[in-house]
């Protein structure tokens, strides 16, 4: 059964960076698309960012140009590098596949400080 590790959260202040990673045990190299996620409270988890394993990749319009998703495929990792943050990136997140097949990990609190 594959697990989902997320790290790499914290309190940054509004235009830092941070670089989230998130870790697959078991073996997952049959799935194609890796993706972040995110949720803040009362509302429904968004979709951030997609790769797939071409290195295709996807983000939602509120964090292009700003966020850039990479994965190392014989790590089993996938990493979400993000600059410029602000506060309305604040949120709890989480990797899965896309779609979501895996059971959700514990995610990564990321706060943005004005």
């Amino acid at each position: 059964q594959v697990q989902l590790v997320e790290s790499g959260g914290g309190l940054v202040q509004a235009g830092g960076s941070l670089r989230l990673s998130c870790a697959a045990s078991g073996s997952i190299f049959s799935i194609n698309v890796r993706a972040w996620y995110r949720q803040t409270p009362g509302k429904q988890r968004e979709l951030v960012a997609a790769i797939a394993r071409s290195g295709s990749t996807n983000y939602a319009d509120s964090v292009k140009g700003r966020f850039t998703i990479s994965r190392d495929n014989a790590k089993n990792t996938v990493y979400l590098q993000m600059n410029s943050l602000k506060p309305e990136d604040t949120a709890v997140y989480y990797c899965n596949t896309l779609p979501n097949t895996i059971a959700w990990g514990q995610g990564t609190q990321v706060t943005v400080s004005s």
